[in-house]
């Protein structure tokens, strides 16, 4: 095998499938990334797999011999990712031994056989469905920050994943909040008579959202799931995963359909007066109280960190309803608050130890339910 690419092409793409390279393989050759060039479509393809979830990406290059080999990701990448700009040489003449040229010198590696490395997952005779980059980016915007990081609740560690005619929607919650996204369709050839219903683990999502927005290449990923497993294809870019298996709980029944109390405010001044208040409460148990002022317009937010200080600022609000006092914890406030793209956003609100809801007001179509905190008086 020899080929010659851009040392800045190359890096990109190892950096992308790197990070699914595993730090402990359950075989030696899956510290190692695939490497394949095409002499017929002058294109070098990396592949990197956990037998769990795959990458595999493509790029442009002069390949002047054909052929595949393994090469070990982090050593790989921490060399190239070192090189200076410019054309690389890639050559591997000498018995698995692979070297690199560029224009300041050369290094060599060790190689192991492509033969080896497992074939990426593929499913050849299911249903392709269509989702449209922009609608896939937003509904995973939304939605990953809220899902479980806690792995023996396995399915809460993914997104519930529901596309009909209309539109995607997309839901997580880890138990103590809620986040669900719908994307409404622009383009209806894309979305006929397509269902999907599964739950894909975050971390898969976590490098699908990094990939496009690194390399986005279409206007539509193309998905297909079959037998626990899912596969995502765009431009010249592929992604495997293994699905969740589990019931994914009912998550519709859990929001509150009336609220007696509501309030509206400007989302940046709302974040920014939570990130500050923030601070203190870092400093105990990360709880901020909200009190509704009905008669001033007017949410007072609050901290109480015994044996370190206390907080509190009051901003401007449009209020309806009884006044309340209700606590929570200021992390899952914030997250979804930075998930929104709107001016302002709306909580509704119907008692201290009931669920609360926000909404953006215009622009995205989200719902994020936060379950408040009860606090001793």
């Amino acid at each position: 095998m020899k080929l010659i690419c851009n040392q800045s092409e190359l890096n990109q793409h190892l950096s992308l499938v790197s990070r699914v390279v595993p730090s402990r393989p359950s075989h030696p050759v899956l510290a190692n990334v695939l490497l394949c060039a095409s002499a017929e479509h002058q294109q070098i393809s990396l592949t990197g797999f956990d037998l769990s979830l795959g990458v595999q990406t493509s790029f442009g290059a002069q390949v002047e011999q054909e052929g595949k080999l393994t090469l070990p990701a982090k050593l790989l990448s921490d060399i190239v990712s070192r090189l200076p700009e410019g054309q690389i040489t890639l050559d591997d003449s000498e018995d698995e031994m692979v070297t690199l040229t560029c224009s300041s010198g050369r290094y060599q590696m060790r190689g192991m056989g492509a033969e080896e490395f497992p074939e990426l997952p593929s499913i050849s005779d299911a249903e392709v469905t269509l989702l449209p980059v922009d609608a896939l980016t937003e509904g995973l915007r939304g939605s990953l920050f809220a899902t479980s990081g806690d792995e023996s609740k396995q399915v809460l560690t993914g997104v519930h994943l529901t596309a009909e005619a209309d539109g995607l929607e997309f839901a997580a919650t880890d138990g103590h909040r809620l986040a669900v996204v719908q994307t409404v369709e622009t383009d209806g050839d894309a979305s006929d008579q397509r269902s999907l219903d599964v739950t894909v683990p975050a971390k898969a999502l976590r490098e699908l959202e990094r990939m496009i927005q690194i390399n986005p290449g279409s206007l539509a990923v193309a998905v297909k799931f079959d037998q626990g497993q899912l596969v995502c294809e765009w431009a010249n870019q592929r992604l495997t995963s293994r699905l969740l298996e589990g019931q994914y709980p009912n998550y519709r029944q859990l929001i509150p359909r009336q609220f007696t109390r509501q309030m509206t405010v400007e989302r940046r001044l709302f974040v920014g007066t939570l990130e500050r208040i923030g601070v203190l409460a870092d400093q105990k148990n990360s709880i901020v109280k909200l009190t509704l002022d009905g008669a001033k317009q007017q949410i007072v937010l609050s901290v109480e960190a015994q044996d370190v200080g206390n907080g509190r600022e009051a901003i401007p609000a449009q209020i309806s309803g009884e006044d309340l006092e209700i606590a929570f914890n200021v992390r899952y406030l914030l997250e979804g608050l930075k998930a929104f793209n709107t001016t302002d956003v709306q909580m509704q609100f119907n008692a201290a130890t009931s669920p609360s809801v926000l909404n953006p007001v215009g622009g995205m179509k989200m719902t994020y339910l936060v379950m408040p905190v009860q606090v001793r008086s």
